[in-house]
């Protein structure tokens, strides 16, 4: 409604499909069920931006999804010119454009456009065509005097970025050549490697042309999980990744400001390519660290690539490997040219960056940025088409590597196992003050993580070490802890201590556990003392009774897996409180007639 020169009206959607059926802006629930999560920002004539994550869905389901969402934007375009008219636009103020020389234009074209054509054509790399382009711009200013200079220097350089922009861009359009030799559809020489880094949990390098990302892997508990705090959502992310793009990577020396925008917006692309593919029983809190040590285009969707063989590497199960390939677009209206795997040059001089991650079954995730306006479907579709099949490509050189999981984690890896108890035994295993579970800790070397499921209120236990022997006391002791004998089993014990009325017992499949084994169920004979039957340190099986009805304390005895002597009768059963009782009524004093 301003006066400020904007060009057009636009808008945005987001698009979910639930059921097989599109959905525009849906909810939060409706989100949790679709296999399309996606944003598109377009005009009334063009799409301009695509963003989101898929479950493996086809190209043309995608189109499908744009189209869909495309036809929404229309509508609230129409409403926003709607509201503009009925409330008085304002003619578009003066403003004053920048200065223009169409005769120094011509005459730096004329000097540097078929010298940055011949160039570009050589298929050099990204140091020499930089230092050969950079020569034909020396000589451009030469050309000129210091007078000339000192009137519109100031224009030069622009002109010349010109000139060079539109031979590379003619020299694709007219003879399918790119600036480093390839064909348009050509993928640049891959090579790749798994367990790069000794001592990490994961870790791969992967490099495709000056481009090169190392990515590592680290396992932890759900202690180590992602918080999440926004105003819109709260919760946690089990599988997170990172992406860092140092200055030394595009040959730069510059200071580390913090995480910019952009490795912001890259590492939320490669991990929304990944994490489809992380099973849902997975026990692990997964991170991915990526550092580009080497960059010229495509570094994000390097990324996924390095991600998914380090996550393989690992041992983390993943469904499939993923993939990930950068588009790109050359067209003057009347020819077009799509370009799978792009440059950084051809990603600022194109007209399109359109990034695809995806397995052999469907793509995951996606980005585009346009740059021009009526980008056609058929210039979508193609652009996918050929996405896909430079995305199998890469696939092929990820599985050469490595073509599956690693079977376990590695060895120095933390090992995770995964235990549920009852939730009346959680305060026991925890300790008062967490006592217990901090010696525990201390004792094994493990890290153990309780968590209550808010669903059946059981604990979930985790148990993470790289020591298997502290893995097993940490079970052994949640066993001892959780123990139920079950009446009328039987159950190998051991003697540790030894009393007048009966021997202490502990099951051996439960440490810490004890009972008493009353002398009168030692055998079947009479037994006048303990020591005649058993002794410390004796192993044998006792039979369970469960809690005894005249003194309400859990019964095991040792003869009633014996056998029963012939003749035998039954005495009456020895009172061992006889002899306290009587102390106790001769210790009583006579109460006084008074």
């Amino acid at each position: 409604m301003s006066d400020f020169p904007f060009e057009c009206a636009i808008s945005e959607a987001r698009v979910a499909r639930v059921n097989g059926e599109f959905v525009i802006n849906p909810s939060r629930a409706k989100l949790a069920e679709s296999d399309i999560d996606m944003m598109i920002g377009a005009s009334a004539d063009s799409v301009m931006m695509v963003e989101g994550e898929m479950d493996e869905i086809s190209e043309e389901e995608m189109a499908d999804a744009i189209k869909f969402a495309h036809e929404a934007i229309k509508v609230q375009v129409a409403a926003q010119l709607r509201l503009a008219e009925a409330f008085g636009k304002k003619q578009v103020r003066e403003y004053e454009t920048a200065e223009a020389n169409e005769e120094l234009e011509k005459r730096i074209h004329d000097m540097a456009y078929y010298k940055c054509y011949a160039i570009a054509k050589k298929g050099t790399s990204k140091a020499e065509r930089g230092a050969a382009f950079a020569e034909v711009k020396e000589e451009v200013k030469a050309s000129f005097t210091e007078e000339e200079m000192a009137e519109f220097g100031h224009l030069v350089g622009g002109y010349y970025r010109k000139a060079e922009k539109e031979a590379v861009r003619e020299l694709t359009l007219a003879e399918g050549i790119r600036l480093d030799g390839r064909k348009t559809d050509e993928i640049r020489p891959i090579w790749c490697e798994v367990d790069y880094l000794p001592s990490t949990h994961g870790s791969s390098i992967f490099t495709r042309g000056e481009t090169q990302a190392l990515a590592t892997v680290t396992l932890g508990t759900s202690r180590d999980s992602n918080k999440i705090d926004m105003p819109s959502y709260e919760g946690e992310e089990n599988f997170y990744l990172h992406y860092n793009f140092p200055p030394f990577c595009t040959g730069e020396a510059r200071p580390l400001r913090g995480t910019s925008r952009r490795e912001v917006g890259h590492g939320n692309l490669a991990q929304r390519g990944l994490k489809g593919m992380i099973p849902a029983d997975n026990p692990y809190t997964v991170r991915v660290v990526s550092e580009v040590l080497e960059s010229n285009g495509s570094s994000s969707m390097a990324t996924v690539c390095a991600g998914t063989m380090a996550l393989m590497d690992a041992g983390v199960q993943i469904t499939r490997p993923v993939s990930g390939i950068a588009m790109g677009l050359i067209s003057d209206g009347s020819r077009y040219a799509v370009l799978s795997d792009i440059l950084g040059d051809e990603d600022h001089l194109g007209d399109m960056d359109f990034k695809v991650t995806g397995t052999s079954e469907g793509i995951t995730a996606c980005q585009m940025d346009i740059k021009i306006k009526g980008l056609s479907y058929e210039i979508l579709v193609n652009a996918l088409q050929q996405a896909r099949a430079g995305r199998l490509h890469i696939l092929d050189k990820i599985t050469e590597t490595i073509a599956t999981p690693a079977e376990d984690v590695k060895p120095h890896s933390p090992k995770m196992i995964t235990r549920v108890i009852p939730n009346e035994f959680i305060g026991a295993l925890i300790g008062p003050g967490g006592k217990v579970i901090q010696e525990l800790q201390k004792e094994t070397g493990c890290t153990i993580v309780i968590n209550e499921d808010p669903e059946t209120e059981e604990g979930i236990v985790e148990i993470l070490g790289t020591s298997p022997e502290g893995i097993a006391m940490v079970e052994a002791k949640i066993d001892s802890i959780t123990f139920k004998p079950i009446v009328g089993n039987s159950y190998e014990v051991k003697v540790i201590k030894m009393l007048d009325f009966g021997a202490v017992v502990e099951y051996l499949d439960a440490p810490g556990n004890e009972v008493l084994l009353h002398v009168s169920e030692l055998a079947w004979e009479r037994t006048e003392n303990v020591t005649d039957v058993v002794n410390m340190g004796d192993v044998f099986d006792v039979k369970y009774f469960g809690l005894d009805a005249r003194t309400r304390k859990e019964k095991v005895s040792r003869k009633a897996l014996l056998e029963k002597p012939e003749g035998y009768v039954a005495r009456p059963p020895r009172d061992d409180s006889r002899g306290r009782d009587n102390k106790r009524r001769d210790d009583r004093k006579p109460r006084s007639r008074d």
